[in-house]
């Protein structure tokens, strides 16, 4: 399972360039960690990260399937946000972290010290985010939107970048899109707040959108899918000065998660869904799997290969809301370099 649409808060850039000024003499995985040049061991061999409740990320499956090797995961939580996610991350909270490909760029501008390593999350036909009202909602186009409130899981991230675009796409000025209300909502909360009028719209993916559709009562107004076709949204980072001490662990990290997306892609889907049911059953956190079931596709191209459009789709939105004053260079922000399953299709 992805972790796309949890809701992610903005963060202080100025917060942030001191929670880095401090993490700089943090170990990148709460210990020494010391590079052994090319061994193929791993130099660390425990990554702590953030979850998310009742949903099974690459991270998870990847070591379930064994694909981390003596690498292993240490949850430290659920994050409540992408943003806040790739902060941890760059702070030294934790050791990886994911978010939207515009909150990576803002991350990285405002001068965190963090590489994007994989794409972990993606839209396709079977799994995209939509954008929902009740079938009675009168809103049926875009200028419909115009002083109405959207329900996102945060501002500045993916579902805020998608309504620009989508918006601005279909004529509005900057001014008119800033009259439509965004109002972050808790995707578990996004179906009912929709229900219950607090949000004239919602934005709702993943099994979260499946099982409030299968519900009924609710009408799509339009999809990322629908506006973009098949695309990678947000991908993992890593700190700089992790990857330069620990590049063993970073390719068993990042071509562990590749396998991990391949394993979805390939694998039937109730093997899937057993897979997803064992794994947070086994980790007792006191969840739930009864939305597994609605689970379609792993969402993700190209087994994670990140390229320069996972960024530059974004570059408008970028520049309209202040993130960027100009052009972004994508080749900045990513790298392919740890994919090991990269390597060996070349």
């Amino acid at each position: 399972m992805r972790n796309p649409q949890i809701s992610r808060r903005t963060f202080s850039v100025l917060g942030l360039a001191a929670a880095m000024s401090v993490s700089l003499v943090v170990s990148g995985c709460g210990g020494p960690a010391t590079a052994q040049g090319g061994s193929g061991a791993p130099e660390v061999t425990e990554l702590r990260y953030e979850g998310s409740a009742n949903s099974v990320s690459l991270p998870e499956l990847a070591e379930d399937l064994g694909y981390l090797g003596n690498v292993k995961l240490n949850w430290v939580g659920n994050t409540i946000s992408g943003p806040a996610s790739i902060q941890s991350a760059a702070t030294g909270a934790t050791d990886f972290g994911g978010a939207f490909s515009g909150a990576v760029v803002k991350l990285i501008e405002a001068g965190a010290p963090v590489t994007a390593v994989i794409n972990y999350y993606g839209e396709d036909e079977k799994t995209f985010n939509g954008f929902y009202g009740k079938d009675d909602s009168p809103i049926r186009s875009p200028r419909d939107l115009i002083g109405k409130k959207v329900g996102v899981n945060t501002l500045g991230a993916h579902s805020d970048a998608v309504l620009n675009s989508y918006l601005k796409r279909n004529g509005l000025s900057q001014e008119e899109i800033k009259q439509v209300q965004l109002v972050v909502v808790p995707p578990n909360d996004t179906e009912e707040a929709i229900r219950r009028g607090q949000v004239d719209v919602g934005v709702l993916g993943g099994v979260l959108q499946d099982n409030a559709v299968a519900k009924g009562g609710l009408r799509s107004l339009f999809s990322d899918f629908e506006l973009f076709g098949t695309f990678a949204g947000g991908q993992y980072v890593l700190r700089k000065d992790f990857i330069q001490q620990n590049p063993e662990t970073a390719k068993i990290f990042t071509t562990g998660v590749a396998k991990a997306i391949e394993w979805e892609r390939t694998t039937p889907r109730e093997d899937v869904i057993a897979r997803f049911t064992s794994i947070i059953e086994k980790r007792q956190r006191n969840e739930s799997t009864a939305t597994l079931k609605y689970w379609k596709s792993v969402g993700v191209p190209a087994k994670g290969a990140i390229t320069d459009q996972d960024f530059s789709r974004w570059s408008d939105w970028l520049k309209d809301t202040g993130i960027v004053t100009g052009d972004i260079t994508p080749s900045k922000y990513y790298t392919n370099e740890y994919n090991g399953l990269l390597k060996a299709s070349s």
